[in-house]
């Protein structure tokens, strides 16, 4: 494991160990599980045109490709459950566009 993967998992377990989020609130959500990892890694938050091709797919595709995880990404991105995955989908999709 190199030292960037390291950087991005020690980032995704202090986002872990915070307390946990309400689900129906994607902004807290997103501040306390994803945006410390998205900061650092794409497609970050604020970069709209790296979002754009997440836009078009959707909350209920992106959703379901967050609770799977992808590269090192955990599943579900270090939320609880689908409700927080989904809530914060939604929050940074609604915000992109």
């Amino acid at each position: 494991m190199n030292w960037a993967s390291r950087i991005i998992l020690a980032a995704m377990a202090a986002s872990l160990a915070a307390a946990p989020a309400v689900a129906g609130d994607g902004k807290a959500v997103w501040d306390k599980k994803c945006a410390g990892c998205h900061a650092m890694m794409a497609p970050k938050t604020g970069d709209k045109a790296a979002w754009a091709p997440f836009v078009k797919m959707g909350a209920d595709q992106v959703t379901a490709a967050v609770m799977k995880g992808k590269g090192v990404m955990p599943p579900r991105g270090g939320a609880a459950n689908e409700a927080e995955v989904k809530a914060a989908v939604e929050y940074i999709l609604d915000l992109m566009k």
